[in-house]
């Protein structure tokens, strides 16, 4: 998969400059465990993986529906700023926000 280079990266700035949707953005996808695992996205059950970085630098994350058609991919990093750069695959960074803000992992099995 390719990821491609938009004019510019979506810059999520670092400490007391973050909006509301930039913190609960981070805050979730923190949430979400490394590794796979699946969930509920507006209804249909999907397919997550996510790679974090030892050194915390980099954030992965692909997400397939399980019943296809429906992808959703992207790479953050954190910049030596204090920034961070979105950089989304093949899709609006609007499609990634959304999707890591209504995933719904499953709970895990005990």
């Amino acid at each position: 998969m390719r990821c491609f280079n938009l004019p510019g990266p979506i810059q999520l700035p670092q400490a007391t400059g973050l909006t509301l949707l930039e913190q609960d953005f981070e805050s979730v996808l923190a949430a979400i465990p490394s590794g796979y695992g699946e969930g509920v996205y507006e209804g249909l059950r999907y397919g997550v993986t996510v790679r974090k970085s030892r050194d915390g630098k980099r954030t992965t994350l692909f997400a397939r529906a399980l019943a296809g058609g429906d992808f959703v991919s992207f790479n953050l990093y954190r910049l030596r700023s204090g920034e961070d750069s979105l950089r989304p695959c093949e899709m609006p960074a609007e499609k990634v926000v959304a999707f890591v803000l209504g995933y719904v992992p499953d709970l895990p099995k005990a």
